[in-house]
């Protein structure tokens, strides 16, 4: 027989004798007889359409193959290890290597797609045959006769349009594909990248969303069932129509068993099991939304939004998950008491950092995600009113010419600022005179705090903020020591955790570690703590602040234990605050309105946060031993 010119004897689809044979890759009729095709051999047909090759040199390079990664979901979890959320684009996708797929799903696979996988070199003559005379006969593309490999490439690098010319590609690139690849590799590729429905691409998601599992724990009714979806996935869905994807699995088995590669009875036994189906898991929501969302922002300033739904990351967070949800109930109950006790705010925020890590350990935008999906602990710039003080307080006690002891006077005064003068006021009203900065701090002076911060000089003040860690906006103010700026609440509790280091800092983070997903690791947040305060000042400092709960503005934020802290109130009552700390954590409460309308005549940070604070911090360190602060006796003074 020429290796030019097969003879056709019959068509298997229809069992006529047409007199239709291939020359050279060209179809011809002979003898006027109504075209057919029956068998074609490989080596005949890859011969001819690599000879139409030439016409294709713009087709992509398969050899790009070698170092493809697919597009591949990427998955959040916290601290332990627990599922939070799952991110991608367009293509919700888990690579699995073919080991790790149930060899039954492989053989349905193939069965139903293309039995000759192992034996055709990208092409089935047979298939290209009958689907050639059906196209001529029709006049258009009608039926594919694709291979694993075909399709493959199809998904790959062309368009979906039904035309010769995609077909005739189609098959040239199978074929260059099937020169380069091993057949256990295409099969990898096909079955991690083709479309499964419900946005599910590649076998592994596929697997968990329709039967809650992986892909190698798939049995032979279930893998019957995945493989006959693939031609029409949302149609044959079982979550769509059961009875249709319970017929499309027993044509599966029937084919599987017409071929020997299972028994009688195991095609009996998998068309009557019972299924176990799971939930469609593509669009899933976050449990944790809040800090979800502070994830990806995270991460998509490092390595970008492209990647991050692309790149198939693993990323363990801070977040213990029953932690987070305490913090989210104490939040929920909080803003129930304070409308209950007439206080008209929208709105309440919590951060809380570890200090000996600067790990983010809880993170509260709002107080209900549902109905709001701003994060403010995050998102929302709010002015901290006298919690700001600390950072004016530090600055001077850094200079080595101020101590807690020393003396500032709570006098009127007069600046210049800008186009006219500030005179700054006490909240309440009234003068108290000569008094100590630990006094100043204590009952929260205002005017005493302006002062100081005039006195070592406003850009030292936000050349300090700076080192901690906070990027809001800032000007040198005569106002700035009162708060007269905005600030996050995870800025504020980023900064106080410093404080309760003693000087020692870390970038606040809401993640531990990120890993690709063969494992190698792409981001290791293992601290690197690094001295950026004087150790006397920040103890001097955290003494102080220790007397605004014992004996000031924060006695309501009072836990039993050594805790530091600082009231804030704003003068028009839009913003309270609390914020404070234990060697252990720091915490940061903000409660107000998103359109700053005020909370309400006489609310104050100390009246009204510092009890949420307290709450929280009772809950969060319950199981924590007591730990005191190392006093500034321990320090060389600047």
């Amino acid at each position: 027989m020429s290796s030019s010119t097969i003879q056709q004897k019959q068509d298997p689809k229809n069992g006529s004798s047409p007199g239709f044979r291939f020359v050279q890759g060209v179809a011809q009729v002979t003898g006027g007889t109504v075209l057919g095709i029956t068998m074609l051999t490989s080596s005949i047909v890859a011969g001819g359409l690599v000879g139409l090759a030439t016409s294709f040199r713009n087709l992509p390079d398969v050899r790009v193959l070698r170092g493809y990664v697919p597009t591949e979901t990427s998955y959040i979890y916290d601290v332990k290890g627990k599922s939070l959320a799952s991110l991608h684009g367009e293509a919700n996708r888990e690579v699995v290597k073919l080991d790790k797929i149930s060899p039954t799903l492989k053989r349905a696979v193939i069965a139903m797609e293309d039995s000759h996988f192992y034996m055709h070199h990208g092409i089935n003559p047979n298939s290209v045959g009958r689907a050639l005379l059906a196209n001529w006969e029709r006049g258009s593309v009608v039926e594919g006769g694709s291979t694993l490999t075909m399709q493959l490439v199809k998904n790959l690098f062309l368009s979906r349009e039904r035309r010769f010319s995609r077909k005739i590609a189609e098959a040239v690139l199978a074929i260059r594909v099937e020169q380069i690849f091993a057949k256990d590799q295409i099969l990898e590729m096909y079955l991690n990248q083709i479309y499964w429905g419900h946005n599910n691409y590649g076998i592994q998601t596929a697997a968990e969303s329709y039967f809650g599992k992986s892909a190698d724990k798939l049995n032979l009714a279930e893998s019957a069932m995945l493989a006959g979806l693939i031609q029409s996935p949302e149609e044959y869905s079982p979550f769509v129509n059961l009875e249709v994807a319970k017929e499309r699995q027993a044509i599966v088995l029937s084919r599987m068993q017409k071929m020997g590669w299972i028994t009688p009875a195991e095609a009996e036994a998998a068309r009557n099991q019972k299924l176990k189906l799971g939930k469609i898991t593509s669009w899933q929501t976050s449990e944790l939304p809040f800090i979800t969302e502070a994830v990806v922002a995270e991460l998509n300033e490092r390595f970008g939004r492209d990647t991050v739904l692309k790149g198939g990351m693993r990323v363990q967070t801070t977040i213990d998950y029953n932690f987070q949800r305490m913090a989210e109930e104490t939040v929920t109950r909080a803003h129930r008491n304070l409308r209950r006790r007439g206080i008209y705010a929208d709105q309440v925020a919590l951060a809380a950092v570890d200090p000996r890590t600067h790990f983010v350990k809880a993170l509260v935008g709002g107080v209900n995600y549902d109905k709001s999906q701003f994060n403010r602990a995050i998102q929302s710039r709010r002015q901290p009113g006298s919690s700001f003080k600390p950072f004016v307080y530090y600055t001077a006690f850094a200079t080595g010419k101020y101590g807690p002891g020393s003396t500032v006077m709570d006098t009127p005064v007069s600046y210049r600022d800008g186009s006219g003068y500030y005179s700054p006021r006490n909240y309440g009203g009234g003068y108290s005179g000569a008094m100590s900065i630990r006094t100043a701090l204590t009952v929260s002076a205002n005017v005493p705090a302006v002062k100081i911060g005039r006195a070592v000089g406003l850009d030292k003040v936000i050349e300090v903020c700076r080192t901690l860690g906070i990027k809001s906006p800032m000007e040198p103010v005569t106002s700035l020591p009162l708060g007269a700026i905005g600030v996050t609440p995870l800025e504020m509790a980023g900064a106080f955790a410093t404080f309760a280091s003693n000087g020692w800092h870390s970038d606040p983070t809401v993640i531990v570690r990120v890993t690709d997903s063969a494992g190698n690791v792409l981001l290791d947040n293992t601290p690197k703590p690094r001295l950026v305060l004087d150790p006397w000042a920040t103890a001097s400092l955290t003494s102080v602040m220790q007397n605004v709960i014992t004996s000031g503005t924060g006695k309501a934020a009072q836990i039993g234990r050594p805790a530091a802290g600082k009231t804030g109130t704003t003068s028009s009552e839009r913003d309270i605050w609390f914020a404070g700390y234990t060697p252990q954590l720091s915490t940061a409460v903000w409660v107000g309105n998103d359109n700053y309308r005020p909370i309400g005549g006489g609310a104050t940070g100390g009246v009204y946060v510092a009890p949420i604070w307290r709450s929280f911090m009772l809950n969060a360190l319950k199981n924590e031993p007591v730990q005191y602060f190392q006093p500034a006796s321990k320090f060389e003074r600047p």
